[in-house]
């Protein structure tokens, strides 16, 4: 359990000061960048869960895909800025710098995109609310749920030598990139350095 306090949160600062990120490498330079928030909260209860979206099903990309808060980097702007933006904009979260627990690693998708995943802590006072032009319903993940040892699992397909990663939410199978970056993060708070770089999207996100 992770009660939603300021000894989580020092904790969660702590776990990801202590991740050492990956750097950028050459290859990755020339895609697309994008940010997404791994936006922490209070659960139902008074524990500490994750925000996930489920995208609007009018969107002309990835619609009604399970999502983290996020998108494309605006031109200038910093994926940290970036995820701080998406947040307001698609949930009505107005956070700042000092809301930032840390970065994870980032992945590179098979569209074209380069995600920085941004930790933050969204304060118990902070209301939530949708933006029905790119969010279908927003849900509460609680942190104890991701760290179940059998919340995810990886599978072969034809198409790739890699492992897709599936994360299993009530009915639903939430596939990377979502997957894997949660996925890390769960691994960051357990203290390890795990990486999830090589950890294949199923094809119909391949584009």
């Amino acid at each position: 359990m992770r009660p939603f306090d300021d000894a989580t949160r020092r904790n969660i600062a702590d776990a990801c000061a202590a991740f050492t990120r990956l750097q950028e490498d050459d290859a990755q330079a020339t895609l697309k960048r994008a940010a997404v928030a791994v936006a922490l909260t209070a659960s139902e209860g008074d524990d500490t869960a994750l925000l996930l979206t489920l995208r609007a099903s009018h969107l002309r990309a990835h619609r009604g895909q399970w999502a983290l808060p996020g998108g494309r980097c605006d031109p200038g702007e910093t994926p940290v800025e970036a995820a701080l933006r998406e947040l307001d904009e698609e949930l009505g979260l107005r956070l700042t710098n000092a809301d930032v627990l840390g970065t994870l690693d980032d992945y590179p998708t098979r569209s074209g995109y380069l995600i920085t995943p941004v930790v933050v802590w969204a304060a118990a006072s902070a209301a939530i609310r949708p933006n029905p032009e790119e969010v279908a319903s927003v849900h509460r993940i609680a942190l104890a749920t991701i760290e179940r040892e059998d919340a995810f699992d990886f599978v072969a397909i034809p198409e790739s030598s890699r492992r897709v990663i599936r994360f299993h939410h009530q009915m639903s199978l939430i596939h990377a990139p979502t997957a894997a970056l949660i996925y890390q993060f769960r691994e960051v708070l357990a203290g390890r350095q795990t990486r999830v770089t090589d950890l294949e999207q199923p094809v119909f996100a391949w584009k």
